[in-house]
């Protein structure tokens, strides 16, 4: 029996219909595993042992009231559980980093999902540039001249920050559009951090597919289709999400990408594909199970655990 620690964002808030962590909860009670939920605010590392403030919990498939939390104890995460699932939302900032720093103090005598130190090297925009040719031309840069020299050299581009997530600062330059300038002016205001500037691919009106892999394999696939004249398909902020296949392109990527996840200890990941392109890597907090389930009955959660299992018992 596996004791699991869940580090996440407040459990009472999860929408029960849609939410990949939930799924991942319930199937671990459902196995009979004892559940803690944490947030990552309560680490405290001490005379080099790890602890954090959690709630046991037990869990129903009854929005509203979903959840009954018992009282808050003091886990030592590397004696007090077996497994940790990291699953808080970015923004990836240095909160986020320094938890991985924690967190990699009991990792892998505690399973930690996923590895942090290689969560930590490879934020979902920055990964994908480790294969190219699969991906679309894309620029990472804080520099305005660089930037404005794609934009003119590419015309149609996306403009997005390198650490947002769920769609938010993403924007469609088309070509000659005069407000790149400005658009890099705002974002430097609020952050020191690059913005990423990719080719727009037209097939994104078709949709934005994610892929969840596990251990390095694809289970199954959802579409996601902005609303009409948007080029934001994030589920977060008004795409649709609708069954899909995948493609030989999508396995090919698959194939080209799997190894290095698996080595990596990348365990439960999400990648989004839009025409033949591979745009992310999510290692974070990949979304997009319950959708999966729904549409095909692939139970990606269930398929973690096994993977988990396997490893735990390795």
């Amino acid at each position: 029996m596996l004791r699991v620690a869940i580090q996440m964002d407040p459990i009472e808030a999860v929408n029960i219909e849609s939410d990949t962590t939930w799924l991942q909860a319930m199937e671990a009670q459902n196995r009979g595993y004892p559940v803690w939920v944490y947030d990552f605010r309560t680490l405290a590392l001490e005379d080099g042992r790890l602890y954090c403030r959690a709630r046991p919990v037990t869990l129903r498939q009854t929005a509203g009231d979903h959840v009954t939390a018992g009282d808050e104890v003091k886990l030592d995460l590397a004696s007090d559980v077996d497994v940790i699932l990291m699953r808080q939302d970015p923004p990836f900032d240095m909160a986020y980093v320094t938890a991985t720093y924690l967190l990699e103090t009991v990792h892998p005598h505690t399973l930690v999902v996923n590895d942090p130190s290689e969560v930590r090297s490879a934020p979902e925009k920055l990964l994908v540039t480790r294969f190219p040719g699969l991906t679309p031309p894309t620029l990472i840069s804080s520099d305005p001249v660089a930037l404005s020299d794609f934009h003119a050299r590419h015309g149609d581009v996306v403009l997005k920050p390198l650490h947002g997530a769920a769609g938010s600062g993403v924007v469609r330059l088309k070509a000659g559009d005069p407000n790149l300038e400005a658009l890099v002016e705002i974002h430097a205001v609020g952050s020191r951090d690059p913005l990423v500037i990719q080719k727009f691919i037209p097939a994104v009106e078709k949709g934005d597919k994610r892929i969840i892999l596990i251990e390095g394999e694809p289970v199954g696939a959802i579409n996601r289709i902005p609303p009409s004249g948007q080029v934001r398909s994030n589920l977060r902020v008004g795409g649709t999400a609708a069954p899909v296949e995948l493609t030989p392109r999508d396995k090919e990527i698959c194939a080209a990408i799997g190894p290095t996840l698996r080595d990596k200890g990348l365990l439960f990941v999400g990648i989004d594909v839009i025409g033949d392109y591979l745009t992310e890597i999510n290692v974070t907090s990949p979304t997009g199970a319950q959708q999966l389930k729904r549409f095909t009955g692939v139970d990606a959660a269930a398929l973690m655990w096994d993977a988990i299992e396997r490893r735990r018992s390795a």
